[in-house]
């Protein structure tokens, strides 16, 4: 018999040498991406694209119902990998195919994929699962809130863990798809636009849509009973603001404050460049809570935000999020002053605009009342720590030194500053040491030092460390007229 020799193709022979990696290859996810001040905090392994989340939420038990699709890539050969979630599950699937999983540490989710991942694959993850999410407590606390009339999550710098799984760190960030089904008569709000609304045998869906790159915290969930009100900017921009009708005394103030996101809205967009999102407003719920906070598109306000009366100040400082913070976020927790300190400032802007106060007029207020044995100064608002993450100090020093930065550079360099970093770091991640770069290299100027004793350095910078002085030690200031309200939303940054 005569054998044949057969000499495999060049088709043949590349899938003969592609071999799969062992077994061995694939490994672990890691359990965290490693942040400076919250280690656990997101996965490493992959990178998800977009979350597709399909909910039902009973206000009356607060039974949470769901199913989540995320569509992800991997970044490594995965035998192994984490999501970020607290409720029930009852099954996973990857790629249509059960997975099996176990939990562990506060929040920590193990998936097991049937065959390991490959690197740079695409695909999908279908979590289902149930619970009550405010009796889930994690460090004896729960970010989702009841409410008379239903429930509302928006807190930072953890909120998905309550409600969703996630890759749940700023650096991951993702489009959304949001349906929830809530009884009729109830509404339910979360970012961007509703795409859709129907009701069926006594239960409305209301189909919400994020179509830019949102981090997980920024994602918001607030179920109850609304009034509505919708709008548009100059510029076409939806506008859709909410407010609980049952807010008592702060009715009035809450609604006529969050009124004004539109004008706000397009004030902001001539200080810091065209909007970057496809939505914009504010809502009201009945929460008893001080703080407010910038969730995407659609910023949080706490109702006791307005005991003392209107306040649009709070408004535009989160308005000023979307810009600095949402589209711009951080890439590590110890970076939030790129988006706080421009928050804050923007209030400065804000009052200057209004004539009730110059933001120099401010900053010399703010220097000045703090002497140099005051622990304000030993807040370093580049590097502030856990425990001082949204410190005053953060907020006002960080506030200060842009003025400072205002000062040194000129107006014209400044402002072009304000809008050139959300434009050209557009929906990305960024930090401190970014933006000392990028200031650098707009201005012509070295600013490393001079950032140093501002953001850095536990002491009070010396009142000639700028062209202009700050806080001439020798005369009292006077307190700008905006001020008291400027001061009012101090209470409203503890999350």
């Amino acid at each position: 018999m005569r054998h044949r020799l057969l000499v495999p193709g060049a088709a043949a022979l590349s899938l003969l040498l592609a071999i799969p990696a062992s077994a061995a290859d694939f490994t672990p996810g890691a359990p965290g991406v490693g942040d400076t001040y919250y280690p656990e905090s997101g996965n490493g392994g992959y990178d998800v694209s977009h979350y597709d989340l399909r909910l039902k939420y009973q206000p009356k038990t607060d039974l949470l119902e769901g199913t989540a699709t995320l569509l992800a890539k991997t970044t490594q050969d995965l035998s192994r990998f984490n999501l970020d979630f607290g409720l029930k599950v009852s099954e996973i699937r990857i790629n249509g195919k059960k997975a099996t999983f176990a939990t562990s540490g506060k929040h920590e989710l193990e998936v097991t994929p049937a065959t390991p991942l490959e690197k740079g694959k695409q695909i999908s993850v279908v979590v289902r699962y149930a619970g009550k999410p405010s009796e889930l407590k994690i460090d004896g606390y729960s970010a989702w809130a009841r409410t008379p009339d239903g429930g509302v999550v928006a807190q930072e710098p953890d909120s998905a863990v309550w409600w969703f799984p996630s890759n749940d760190h700023p650096t991951d960030k993702a489009t959304y798809d949001i349906s929830v089904a809530v009884p009729d008569g109830t509404q339910a709000l979360s970012n961007g636009v509703l795409a859709s609304q129907s009701s069926k045998l006594g239960w409305t869906r209301y189909n919400w849509r994020s179509d830019k790159p949102q981090a997980t915290y920024l994602t918001t969930l607030a179920v109850g009973k609304f009034d509505i009100t919708t709008d548009t900017t100059a510029n076409g921009l939806p506008v859709i603001n909410a407010v609980s009708p049952d807010l008592g005394a702060n009715e009035g103030s809450a609604r006529a404050s969050i009124e004004r996101t539109t004008e706000v809205t397009e004030w902001l967009e001539s200080v810091f460049g065209p909007y970057p999102f496809n939505a914009v407003g504010g809502y009201v719920p009945n929460v008893p809570a001080r703080y407010a906070l910038e969730t995407q598109t659609r910023p949080f306000y706490g109702k006791k935000a307005f005991d003392r009366g209107t306040n649009v100040s709070v408004v535009v400082h989160e308005l000023a999020h979307q810009w600095y913070g949402d589209s711009v976020s951080l890439k590590d927790w110890k970076d939030i002053w790129v988006n706080e300190g421009f928050a804050a400032y923007s209030q400065w802007l804000w009052s200057e605009k209004e004539g009730e106060g110059t933001a120099q007029e401010l900053a010399d207020y703010v220097y000045a009342q703090h002497p140099a044995d005051d622990p304000f100064w030993t807040v370093k608002p580049g590097n502030p720590g856990a425990e001082n993450q949204f410190d005053g100090a953060v907020y006002d020093r960080g506030a200060l030194a842009l003025q400072a930065l205002r000062n040194k550079v000129g107006d014209k360099v400044f402002f072009g500053l304000l809008k050139s970093w959300p434009t050209e770091n557009k929906y990305g991640n960024a930090s401190v040491a970014d933006f000392v770069k990028f200031a650098e290299k707009k201005s012509g100027k070295p600013l490393a030092d001079f950032f140093d004793t501002w953001l850095f350095q536990p002491s009070k910078p010396a009142a000639g460390a700028v062209k202009r002085t700050l806080g001439a030690p020798h005369a009292p200031v006077a307190q700008p007229k905006s001020w008291k309200q400027i001061a009012a939303t101090h209470d409203v940054h503890g999350h």
